[in-house]
């Protein structure tokens, strides 16, 4: 392993430690406004609520356009990287409130944040561990042959979200086995896939409704609630 591949490593470490620790800290502030524990309080500038998002998009853009334009080593690409992990966590934990414009940090919505966050924290870890995007690179292979290896792999990690297996198929595209076998594998009810295939009391929609079964749904709920809190009435 070269020395610049050390390095990216290193700040890409850092980066992940800065966006789980910001992740844990922010829930556990939220936590305490919402339970009116602690000196915290919502942050308001002229009776405008300002989301944490807001300090989170500068510090993703200062960090992120810091690296690309200097290329730092040392103190200084750490110092860069964490900046980004922070503003990263920052801007997903409020994940739900941009994708439905409204604030719904705190109802059944508001629990894609976490999810986010969580498959967000998984793909950084697999990338500072070396994980390749469409694996390592085909050497002394025609063009053409590159080319169709990669169309299928990004075949399967689209047929593997539009079974409704979202979490294999972004960590699939990582690693690709993962996205070969939720393609291989029964959709999600409610999917597209699921929708368009599987025929109400079909074989495949009975097998599908007992593999992804509600309490399944529930466990991986209570799991979410536990890292960020349930859900309730408002902030």
């Amino acid at each position: 392993m070269d020395s610049t591949t050390d390095v990216v490593r290193a700040d890409g470490l850092w980066m992940l430690v800065a966006f789980v620790g910001t992740f844990v800290l922010t829930r556990l502030v939220v936590r305490m406004i919402r339970a009116g524990r602690g000196p915290f309080r919502n942050v308001s500038v002229g009776g405008l609520h300002v989301h944490h998002l807001v300090p989170g998009i500068f510090l993703m853009f200062l960090g992120g356009a810091g690296y690309v334009a200097f290329a730092p080593s040392g103190l200084a690409g750490h110092l860069l990287a964490v900046a980004f992990g922070v503003g990263a966590a920052l801007t997903f934990d409020e994940f739900a409130l941009w994708l439905h414009l409204k604030d719904v940090y705190w109802q059944d919505e508001g629990r894609a944040s976490v999810d986010t966050v969580v498959l967000a924290a998984g793909v950084l870890a697999l990338l500072v561990l070396g994980s390749k995007p469409f694996g390592d690179p085909l050497e002394d292979v025609p063009p053409w042959v590159v080319l169709a290896v990669y169309l299928v792999e990004i075949a399967l990690v689209v047929l593997a979200a539009v079974k409704g297996r979202y979490r294999l198929a972004l960590f699939g595209i990582l690693a690709p086995p993962l996205a070969w076998w939720a393609a291989a594998r029964l959709a999600r009810p409610g999917s597209r896939w699921a929708r368009r295939r599987y025929p109400p009391g079909s074989r495949k929609q009975l097998r599908s409704a007992r593999r992804f079964r509600a309490d399944s749904a529930a466990r991986w709920r209570a799991v979410l609630d536990w890292i960020g809190g349930s859900p309730g009435d408002g902030r």
